[in-house]
C-alpha cells in the first residue's frame, strides 16, 4: 500500500509538458489547445485573453497594462512576461501548459526560459501549424455561422444541408466576422511573418521545433500533435 502511495505521489509530481503552439491567424490554434485543455488537463496561456482579464480584474498588472492602452501604447515584454509569471504562480507544476501569442521576439523568448525556470519547468515542444497561404485565405474568407447557435458553415466546403437555414437549429439568421476579408487575413499572415516566425530558428537550434500540417483535417493535426507530445 505505500509503494502504491508513492508510486501515485510520484506520479503526481511529475512535471507537465510546456509547449508553445505557432502558426497564424486561422491556422487552428484555438482548436487544438482546446482539444488539448479537454483531452489532457492542460492550461492554455493565451497573452491577449489574459491581458484583458486583467485589466478587467484591476489587478496591478492589468491597471498599468490599461494605462499604456489608453494612451495608445504597446505593452512592453516586462508587462507581458508578468502576466505569465503570474499565472505559472498558479498552476501546479504538474499541469501542462500551452503558450499562445507568446513569445513573439528573441527577448520574449529569453524571458519565458527565464520564468520557466524560475518555476522549475523546462520548454519541451514547439509545434507550428504549417499552412498554405491561399488556401488559408480561402478556409477563412468563407466562413461563416448560424447567428443563433453558432454552428459553423463554409460557402464551399460546408453548406448548410437545406440554403439558409441552419442544420443545428432552423435559424435563417447567419454572420460573418467583419475582418474575415482577403485583405486583413494576409495582412496577419504578413505580420505573422515578420513578427514571429524569426523566433523559430532560435528553438530549431535546440531540436524542439516541430512542424504539422496545419491544412489538414482537424482530427488528423489533433493526431499528429498528440503523436509529438506522447503519453507524457
Amino acid at each position: 500500500m505505500i509503494a502504491k502511495g508513492g508510486a501515485l505521489a510520484e506520479a503526481l509530481a511529475k512535471p507537465g509538458l510546456n509547449i508553445i503552439l505557432l502558426g497564424p491567424p486561422g491556422a487552428g490554434k484555438g482548436t487544438q489547445s482546446a482539444n488539448l485543455v479537454a483531452t489532457r488537463g492542460m492550461v492554455q496561456m493565451s497573452t491577449g485573453d489574459m491581458l484583458r482579464a486583467a485589466v478587467k480584474a484591476g489587478t496591478p498588472i492589468g491597471l498599468k497594462a490599461k494605462t499604456l492602452m489608453d494612451a495608445g501604447q504597446l505593452v512592453p515584454d516586462d508587462v507581458v512576461s508578468g502576466l505569465i509569471g503570474e499565472a505559472l504562480d498558479h498552476t501546479p507544476a504538474s499541469t501542462g501548459v500551452i503558450f499562445d501569442g507568446y513569445p513573439r521576439t528573441a527577448e520574449q523568448a529569453a524571458s519565458l526560459d527565464r520564468l520557466l525556470g524560475d518555476h522549475g519547468r523546462t520548454l519541451d515542444h514547439v509545434i507550428e501549424l504549417e499552412v498554405d497561404e491561399n488556401a488559408l485565405v480561402d478556409r477563412i474568407t468563407g466562413r461563416f455561422s448560424c447567428a443563433k447557435c453558432g454552428a459553423g458553415y463554409h460557402d464551399r466546403h460546408k453548406l448548410p444541408q437545406v440554403a439558409g437555414v441552419c442544420d443545428v437549429c432552423g435559424s435563417t439568421e447567419f454572420k460573418r466576422r467583419p475582418d474575415d476579408v482577403e485583405s486583413t487575413v494576409r495582412t496577419r499572415m504578413d505580420e505573422y511573418r515578420a513578427k514571429t516566425a524569426p523566433i523559430l530558428p532560435l528553438y530549431a537550434a535546440r531540436n524542439l521545433v516541430r512542424a504539422v500540417d496545419g491544412m489538414a483535417d482537424m482530427d488528423s493535426v489533433q493526431a499528429e500533435i498528440d503523436g509529438i507530445l506522447g503519453s507524457c
